[in-house]
């Protein structure tokens, strides 16, 4: 079964927003089914100005701290 992006609802999404990075912390369930948390980080191109999807891959403190009281408030809508 293949991916239907319409069977997707965010349940809640907030962003933390730095000088070149954002984080957003997402609550999603699929077709009514578990909901589930996303974390996911868009990096800004230089040359295009554009945001990009990037892994989130390790954090630095600063985005933790400010990343960690959003997820507290995703926690709410699981």
């Amino acid at each position: 079964m293949a991916f239907d992006k319409s069977l997707d609802s965010e349940l809640f999404g907030e962003t933390a927003e730095f000088e070149t990075t954002k984080v957003r912390v997402s609550v999603f369930s699929y077709n009514g089914g578990e909901k589930k948390l996303q974390l996911s980080r868009e990096n800004l191109d230089n040359t295009s100005g554009e945001w990009r999807f990037s892994k989130l891959g390790r954090m630095f403190k600063d985005e933790a701290v400010a990343v960690a009281p959003l997820i507290q408030k995703a926690l709410e809508h699981m």
